[in-house]
């Protein structure tokens, strides 16, 4: 999961710096550099899967030790929000789109999913 959303975060900061790359997101609804408004989606977008990514690694007890007690419930969000990015890629009218990204919102939802039932994460620290 960290390897893969950090690849994820790398594509977003790319969009927010002017990578050509619109129509890989947001439906194709941009193609080529994203106008201004969207940047900032991509930022917010980028924000919330590093702390997606926190959120895992704290859980599956890779780092940020304090934050795994609050992981409980905070992995099944982070479950959620992977699901809904399966069922958005998968509706997409972006063809790039589904054809990149749905199979790595599949893996990432499989993932938290997995560290999420994980019994060697049930415990609290």
């Amino acid at each position: 999961y960290i390897a893969l959303i950090a690849v994820v975060v790398v594509f977003q900061c790319a969009l927010i710096i002017g990578a050509p790359w619109g129509a890989f997101t947001m439906g194709g609804a941009f193609p080529g550099t994203l106008p201004p408004r969207m940047r900032v989606a991509a930022a917010l977008s980028a924000a919330l899967l590093a702390l997606s990514g926190m959120v895992v690694a704290a859980r599956a007890g890779m780092a940020f030790p304090s934050w795994h007690r609050g992981t409980r419930w905070a992995i099944w969000v982070v479950v959620a929000y992977m699901c809904v990015g399966v069922v958005l890629n998968a509706i997409t009218p972006s063809a790039g789109e589904r054809m990149v990204w749905l199979p790595v919102t599949i893996v990432l939802a499989v993932c938290a999913l997995v560290v999420g039932r994980s019994s060697k994460n049930a415990h609290s620290a």
